[in-house]
């Protein structure tokens, strides 16, 4: 009997040597994959934070583990753990060596950085829309208007047009008028303007 309690007693002795039973070691070990992990430099990490300094995570450049990821839209990052890079609010792309690639497209890339991260790029003022250019033929255009001018200085003589030319300054309508050896040339503006109206055979005949 005393010799089985001394054989009792020396087995305990050598666990406690050796820093306690299996169940309390595995019990003081992290859990696997929780600890967050160092941005290698294979990811070209760049700056002290994102989005700010001091964050774990780091914007990342162009290598070959990166390269398939980058776009000219968005901002690509490297998070050392999952509960950071989700914090970001982008897409998780990839996990590199551990890291999570996240992309943040160019709207979002100012996430979490307040009222001291960069000024956003004042919106592109819009260029006011070029007037249409006046319709030649047809209910209110040029010909239409031309036909009514020569008539008032024809006193109402105009009957149709003759012919037109075109010109990149001008548009000259000639109009027909009854009892006129040649017709009336009218000058309009593409801007839907008339200008002078004159008569294109010899004034000793009018």
């Amino acid at each position: 009997m005393i010799s089985r309690l001394t054989i009792a007693s020396s087995l305990a002795l050598v666990l406690a040597a050796c820093g306690g039973t299996p169940a309390e070691d595995s019990a003081a070990e992290p859990a696997a994959g929780s600890a967050a992990v160092d941005i290698p430099e294979s990811l070209a990490p760049f700056g002290d934070g994102y989005p700010g300094p001091g964050a774990p995570c780091r914007r990342l450049g162009e290598s070959p583990a990166t390269s398939n990821y980058l776009d000219d839209s968005a901002v690509l990052v490297g998070c050392p753990d999952e509960a950071s890079a989700e914090a970001l609010g982008g897409t998780i792309v990839s996990n590199v060596e551990g890291v999570r690639l996240v992309s943040i497209p160019m709207g979002d890339a100012n996430v979490g950085m307040g009222e001291n991260g960069p000024a956003q790029a004042a919106p592109a003022q819009q260029k006011p829309a070029k007037a249409a250019a006046a319709k030649i033929r047809g209910p209110g255009s040029l010909e239409e208007k031309c036909l009514a001018r020569v008539n008032d200085v024809t006193g109402g003589g105009g009957i149709g047009t003759n012919r037109i030319e075109q010109s990149e300054a001008a548009v000259e309508i000639y109009i027909n008028v009854a009892g006129a050896e040649a017709p009336w040339r009218c000058l309009a503006y593409r801007d839907g303007t008339i200008g002078e109206v004159m008569y294109t055979g010899s004034e000793g005949a009018l």
